[in-house]
């Protein structure tokens, strides 16, 4: 890998990640609904390709227990089915004192942008690693739905379950 690469790069993308998400969406910088068109987004792939670098033979998923524990401030184990509780996300939504923008999307943004720079980079998302991917996945289409008024929940939800689809083939 280029050790100068920045951000997500089509032209440098492993082909079995271009195989598996053709869809321009994917490849966009720019995109805020895309898994690294966001700030959040384009910063884990950053600090997957960091980690990368300093881990060469380590189990990514070290790499998403770095991530869940340092953005989202909880314990990996914590990172479970349980978060997909819809009446859960709602109480977290309305509850002032919780900040889901934080620990909910900002979260799984992180997860999803590391789990699939893995895949952009080697071609691969590691076995172990897709049940967690698939949590941050399945949570943000649930907190998307109960967002009511935002303009974008429709084509975001579109997104996430294209990502699903290829997390299923990966």
């Amino acid at each position: 890998m280029n050790e100068e690469l920045y951000g997500i790069d089509k032209d440098h993308a492993n082909k079995r990640a271009i195989e598996l998400i053709p869809e321009d969406f994917f490849w966009s910088c720019i995109d805020e609904l895309a898994p690294f068109g966001s700030d959040e987004g384009d910063t884990a792939l950053a600090e997957f390709r960091d980690w990368r670098k300093a881990n060469k033979n380590s189990p990514t998923i070290e790499c998403l227990k770095w991530t869940i524990e340092g953005v989202g401030e909880m314990e990996f184990d914590d990172y479970n089915d349980s978060l997909l509780s819809r009446d859960k996300i709602k109480k977290q939504i309305n509850n002032e004192d919780f900040d889901d923008h934080q620990y909910i999307f900002t979260l799984d943004i992180s997860v999803i942008a590391t789990g699939f720079g893995q895949l952009v980079d080697e071609g691969t998302i590691e076995a172990q690693n897709k049940p967690i991917i698939k949590i941050a996945l399945d949570r943000q289409i649930i907190w998307s739905e109960l967002q009511k008024n935002w303009e974008h929940r429709e084509q975001y939800i579109s997104y996430l379950n294209i990502l699903k689809r290829a997390l299923d083939k990966a």
